[in-house]
């Protein structure tokens, strides 16, 4: 029984390993989907979205009911003096003809008889916006800020989808090169082993061998150079996917599978500079542009607000008595101390602007000519956009052709070293033709995987360029 436990253990821990292992391996769609969830450019786009909703809804709460509250207590050490002019006996002060100097018509500063000590009041106003042109704006503008935002973050996950696809081709391709390195080897060895035996035999030289033997070593130092930057091409993958750089990471599939579309027409019979998230964020700044022109027209209107308030109010000789209600004293009309008293008002505010020292004038200019501003970029983006259009075409074409070239090159070069290598054996060939053959295989094969690489790198650019590449994720090299 124990023994069986240890086995499905072990039998568990294998399966582990190698579920662990099965999600290392990448396809270019997962690539691309762990570097949307994961980039730290793309989150940051997602959280400016997230910021532009709570935007919006910030400037429709304009419009809602403003409630505030408020309440204060205060006291008086010395309260200010009350000052009116002496009319004579019988006047609002009394008579104070028996102070000496004193004249009918003379200010007098009496004792402010109409305020308490202490105070306190407490309040609450509620506040509604019935009419105000820059609030419209306002909730038109938000809603564009949003678009803004999502139009921005599209634009972002273009150049990471971009960027990914580009390192994964490069590992892709790397790959390759390794195995290509792996064949090499495997057949010069394969006629050092060869010319050895010849050698035994007295058909070869001690001088073929040594020739061949450095072609051996050579290639070995190659093959361990380039193992260092294959390594460094699936590290820069990791950094563009935000993936763990101690982390191990497989790429599924061969660059040998990738079928490049050379067919354009389809991107031309359709094309609209639209289909461009920059031209589309820009069309976004405009629209804002266009609202910021209308606002500066809307502070030209006037604005009305409605207004309540409720509140209580007393005042006391002394601050305790804010707080207590002296049941000994009557009302005696509301006049009584020691009590609160409510109070409350209702209104309706309209502010109408008539001159500003022609300060709104000059905003709307400021306004209108950045609004002029926009427009240009407009021509500059779409004259940026041709340029870029005929250079990534030109280099497609370039490396399509290019590609075609070093293949019918790669495939010629395997044909005479395959047939050098078979003369040598037979004793009609030097085995200096079948080192010159194998070089020229070598670097034959090497610039055909260049050819591949520059044409899939080409056509990104050119999805790129008409704006396709965002919305195919999966086979845009297709």
């Amino acid at each position: 029984m124990k023994q069986f436990y240890k086995l499905s253990m072990l039998m568990l821990a294998l399966l582990l390993v190698e579920h662990a292992h099965a999600q290392q391996t990448f396809t270019l769609d997962q690539c691309i989907d762990y570097a949307l969830k994961n980039s730290v450019s793309v989150q940051n786009a997602m959280l400016d979205e997230q910021i532009a909703t709570a935007k919006v809804k910030e400037t429709i709460g304009l419009g809602l009911p403003q409630i505030s509250a408020s309440a204060s207590i205060v006291h008086n050490p010395k309260l200010s003096r009350f000052f009116t002019t002496y009319t004579g006996a019988g006047g609002f002060v009394g008579d104070l003809s028996g102070v000496p100097g004193i004249q009918v018509g003379d200010v007098i500063a009496a004792k402010n008889f109409f305020q308490l000590q202490s105070s306190g009041g407490a309040s609450v106003t509620a506040n509604q916006l019935l009419f105000n042109g820059s609030y419209l704006v306002g909730l038109q503008a938000s809603s564009v800020y949003k678009d803004l935002a999502v139009k921005a973050s599209q634009q972002t996950k273009e150049q990471i989808i971009q960027q990914v696809m580009k390192a994964y081709y490069g590992v892709l391709i790397n790959r390759e090169r390794m195995n290509l390195f792996a064949n090499n080897i495997a057949r010069v060895d394969s006629l050092l082993r060869t010319t050895k035996a010849l050698n035994q035999s007295g058909f070869a030289e001690a001088i073929d061998i040594d020739r061949i033997q450095v072609a051996l070593n050579n290639l070995l130092t190659e093959r361990n150079k380039f193992l260092n930057l294959s390594n460094l091409g699936t590290e820069l993958l990791k950094f563009q996917m935000n993936y763990p750089m101690d982390q191990a990471l497989e790429v599924a599939g061969s660059i040998n599978e990738v079928q490049i579309d050379t067919n354009l027409d389809q991107y031309k019979e359709n094309w609209n500079y639209k289909d461009r998230p920059d031209y589309q964020v820009l069309e976004t700044n405009r629209r804002l542009q266009a609202l910021n022109v209308k606002n500066q027209y809307a502070t030209f209107m006037p604005s009305l607000n409605a207004f309540a308030t409720l509140g209580y109010s007393t005042q006391s000789p002394e601050i305790g008595g804010l707080f207590k209600t002296n049941s000994k004293i009557a009302d005696n009309g509301g006049l009584g101390p020691d009590k609160w008293y409510n109070y409350s008002q209702i209104g309706i505010s309209l502010n109408v602007p008539i001159f500003s020292g022609f300060q709104r004038h000059y905003k709307l200019q400021q306004e209108k000519i950045a609004l002029q501003k926009v427009d240009n970029g407009f021509k500059v983006l779409k004259s940026g956009i041709d340029l870029e259009i005929k250079q990534s075409s030109l280099i497609f074409d370039n490396a399509i052709a290019a590609l075609e070239t070093q293949r019918a090159n790669m495939d010629l070069a395997s044909k005479v070293a395959r047939v050098t290598k078979i003369k040598y054996e037979q004793g009609v060939g030097s085995n200096m033709e079948v080192i010159d053959a194998e070089n020229s295989l070598r670097q034959a094969q090497t610039n055909y995987y260049g050819a591949m690489f520059d044409a899939v790198v080409a056509k990104i650019d050119l999805d790129k360029a008409y704006g396709k590449l965002l919305p195919t994720v999966a086979n845009s090299t297709k």
